[in-house]
């Protein structure tokens, strides 16, 4: 059985021989505790990762579908980029901007 002492950093234990205490020094136990910490994020965040695994289906996205979902939005019009093109690229600019 231990008994730690926290403001010393010491740990004291029962030997064979008498009581046995170990020390440490504060840069060792900040050492630590941020090793530690560390190691506990790493844990949490594998149990998360687990987690959304079962929940998000194994699909991958098809690179060669292709999906336009762009609408242009109301108060705009089309506008010809160069009219004097025989390309007729067009964009949409708002018809609700004010002139400033």
């Amino acid at each position: 059985m231990a008994v730690p002492n926290y403001t010393y950093l010491k740990l004291k234990m029962l030997g064979p021989h008498g009581v046995i205490t170990i020390g440490t020094s504060f840069q060792h136990a900040y050492k630590c505790e941020v090793e530690w910490c560390g190691h506990a994020a790493a844990v949490i965040a594998s149990k998360e990762l687990a987690t959304l695994r079962e929940e998000v289906p194994e699909q991958t996205p098809d690179a060669k579908k292709s999906i336009r979902l762009f609408k242009s939005a109301e108060g705009s019009k089309e506008v010809l980029v160069d009219p004097s093109s025989s390309e007729g690229k067009k964009v949409h600019i708002g018809t609700a901007l004010s002139s400033k």
